[in-house]
């Protein structure tokens, strides 16, 4: 089982990432097995609005309610990754992390509980950037520790200097990261949704 979370700030594109992923992921299978996707959504509050658009496009999900994961992995998540593998065993398993959560600190805990490693995207809203750059500094630094691909979104919604500017400022706050810029208005090409795979 490959694990993939989707960091980033609230608001800042994960629900649409992960559908183009999973879609993507499903598509790729070959012969008469198909690839099968099982997605983790952690929400902070009580009610799960982005599984709603999720279910709407035909996947199932399992909700963690018991708070956000950011300082350490509540046993509602192991429990549920443990069910996940043991019940349905999917090719892939795609946690979308809460927006306020350190998806580094998930995959840790991942890694120390289950010896699963997980592979970190964070998603960056280019069009909120710099209002939230300084404000959130520690949640917004915190989410790009260790991220091994960056995602700049809703690209179309900034001039040219000010994104050349966000890039820069994700450089220095994650040299070893890829970095990519996407727009939520148009799908992402084949080569991204293979390098998130992959990588």
């Amino acid at each position: 089982m490959k694990i993939l979370i989707l960091g980033g700030f609230l608001g800042s594109g994960k629900t649409s990432v992960l559908l183009q992923l999973a879609q993507y992921l499903v598509q790729q299978s070959s012969g008469s097995s198909q690839t099968r996707v099982a997605i983790i959504e952690n929400e902070i509050g009580q009610i799960g609005i982005d599984d709603k658009v999720l279910r709407g496009n035909g996947y199932e999900v399992r909700e963690i309610f018991s708070g956000c994961v950011c300082c350490s992995l509540n046993s509602d998540l192991i429990s549920g990754i443990q069910e996940i593998k043991s019940t349905v065993d999917p090719d892939w398993l795609i946690i979308e992390a809460t927006g306020v959560a350190f998806p580094d600190k998930i995959a840790e805990s991942l890694f120390t509980n289950l010896g699963l490693a997980a592979r970190v995207v964070t998603i960056v809203d280019a069009s909120r950037w710099q209002r939230i750059r300084i404000p959130l500094a520690n949640l917004i630094e915190g989410q790009l520790n260790d991220a091994e691909l960056i995602l700049i979104n809703k690209t179309d919604l900034v001039a040219d200097l000010e994104l050349m500017a966000v890039e820069a400022d994700l450089r220095n706050l994650n040299s070893d990261a890829v970095i990519y810029q996407i727009s939520g208005i148009k799908p992402m090409d084949e080569g991204l949704l293979k390098e998130i795979q992959h990588g």
